[in-house]
């Protein structure tokens, strides 16, 4: 008779989860690429990234972290609509339940206003909070394509916003550019500090001063 699962080692149960999660897991149990702390205070793991200038941007380009909105998960969809499915309200399907054909963006969280999608002609887009060119610039091209990948498709790093509140952004960081909507500032560089901490991302001295400046202002905000 197979024994109850209450007799099996809590490691073996958290392995048990991990796969049938479809998750890999780390030497010490945690999910494989998970940000060390994550969830803990987003001020004090300011101090944990690593402080160094900016490289040059030479040889960056898009392609360089693949093709845009791969289905990396093997859901059948792409990321981008993944993201829309996730942020979005009303949302409705061209076909099947995959390619979102409109839905609302409530609250952006840019600007603090209501954006209507509709595919085609959208003013929302899919914002990487730390750019792709940023992250060039402060380690990303010495990483390998498949992390370039992964980070390029990682729902932490993933946002639906309005179109030109994105524009507006560019690559800049969190020294060069902040949301307009003030409220939303705290959960931004939190969820900027997550992505830079989980891949290595370094930081310049001014953006890390700056995300400090914000963070202190919620210094119980933490990672998400």
């Amino acid at each position: 008779m197979p024994s109850h699962p209450k007799t099996l080692p809590l490691a073996v149960l958290a392995a048990a989860v991990l796969i049938t999660s479809g998750c890999t897991a780390d030497p010490d149990g945690s999910p494989a690429g998970a940000a060390p702390g994550g969830g803990g205070p987003a001020l004090a793991a300011v101090d944990t990234l690593t402080v160094k200038g900016r490289a040059p941007r030479t040889g960056y380009e898009r392609e360089k972290f693949g093709r845009a909105w791969i289905d990396v998960d093997g859901n059948g969809c792409g990321t981008r609509d993944d993201i829309l499915k996730r942020d979005l309200s009303d949302v409705r399907f061209k076909e099947g339940r995959c390619k979102v054909a409109s839905g609302v963006l409530a609250d952006d969280p840019y600007t603090g206003d209501r954006v209507d999608f509709v595919r085609g002609r959208s003013k929302v887009d899919i914002d990487h909070l730390v750019a792709l060119s940023d992250a060039w610039q402060k380690g990303a091209q010495q990483w390998d394509e498949a992390k370039r990948h992964r980070f390029a498709n990682d729902p932490l790093n993933l946002l639906a916003v309005d179109a030109s509140a994105n524009r507006r952004k560019s690559d800049g960081d969190a020294a060069t550019w902040l949301p307009p909507n003030k409220a939303y500032r705290c959960t931004y560089v939190a969820a900027q500090v997550a992505v830079k901490k989980k891949y290595g991302v370094w930081v310049t001295r001014g953006e890390r001063d700056a995300m400090k400046t914000v963070l202190r202002g919620c210094p119980d905000q933490k990672l998400p």
